[in-house]
């Protein structure tokens, strides 16, 4: 299934992709994509999607709701951590963005008043649907609801320039596009095996695969719940391959009126313009 979420922000609907395009809704059945209901995608399968209201939504908002943590995986990709001039770690780098950050599949990209270096992240992500404590490597997909396309958002003086960690850089508001699906596990067979792209005013400046994580999902998964447990709704954004405008040489970042289109393969694509907030 292709699960999503329509409609304002803060008044979103749950609803899903029919085979034939449409936008169907659910909000009879469910209501949201969100804790217990991740839990048993199942009961949702069984739903005739024929049988359901279409709708035709003017904007999509995040295909997950109640998300208690928005975990990143940092420099997962090696060729990512070499651009950076980073090693690639002995274990993966964790670091949280706020939840205030997540926002819909097409939602602007806010510039922060004080940015100079705002970046873009095609990145996997994952939801859990099971809660997960000190689960081993082989249990864990089965703790997954889901997949989705996530633009990990950073602004990069915020990030590594500036005294403490990470965070600040990540977190600003709209640096978390996440949607615009929610890809059951059933249609994505090998998590591993994604080709994923970002175009930045239509040129194309990462080009890569989830062949080339560092860490797997099903590691990233089995590793963080040694530290934490997982709980339904949790997002985790697994890295990103080359291609980031820190990376660039001379660097290259993002600025009003740029046009950022992303994607990865079965998981449906992204489309921001950036705006000086």
């Amino acid at each position: 299934m292709k699960l999503l979420r329509y409609g304002p922000q803060g008044q979103e609907k749950p609803g899903l992709l029919a085979a034939d395009g449409t936008v169907r809704d659910l909000s009879a059945h469910i209501p949201d994509l969100a804790g217990a209901v991740l839990t048993d995608l199942a009961a949702l399968a069984k739903i005739d999607p024929a049988t359901l209201p279409v709708v035709q939504p003017t904007r999509l908002g995040p295909c997950v709701a109640g998300t208690g943590k928005f975990i990143c995986i940092g420099l997962n990709y090696a060729d990512h951590a070499a651009e950076s001039g980073l090693q690639v770690p002995p274990e993966p780098v964790i670091f949280m963005k706020a939840t205030s950050a997540i926002c819909g599949p097409n939602d602007p990209i806010l510039i922060p008043r004080t940015s100079q270096k705002t970046d873009w992240e095609v990145e996997l992500g994952v939801v859990i649907g099971k809660p997960a404590k000190y689960i081993t490597e082989s249990q864990a997909l089965s703790h997954v609801a889901g997949y989705c396309v996530i633009n990990d958002v950073s602004e990069r003086a915020f990030q590594t320039e500036r005294s403490g960690q990470w965070t600040k850089g990540k977190s600003c508001d709209n640096f978390g596009q996440t949607g615009p699906w929610l890809v059951t596990p059933d249609e994505v067979p090998d998590p591993q095996n994604l080709g994923m792209w970002l175009t930045v005013n239509g040129e194309k400046v990462q080009n890569g695969s989830t062949r080339t994580m560092v860490y797997g999902v099903a590691h990233i998964i089995a590793y963080l719940s040694q530290f934490f447990t997982l709980h339904p709704g949790d997002i985790i954004s697994t890295g990103t391959p080359p291609g980031v405008g820190m990376g660039m040489k001379p660097p290259r970042y993002l600025k009003a009126g740029d046009v950022v289109e992303l994607g990865i393969e079965g998981l449906g694509t992204q489309k921001q313009t950036c705006v000086q907030d």
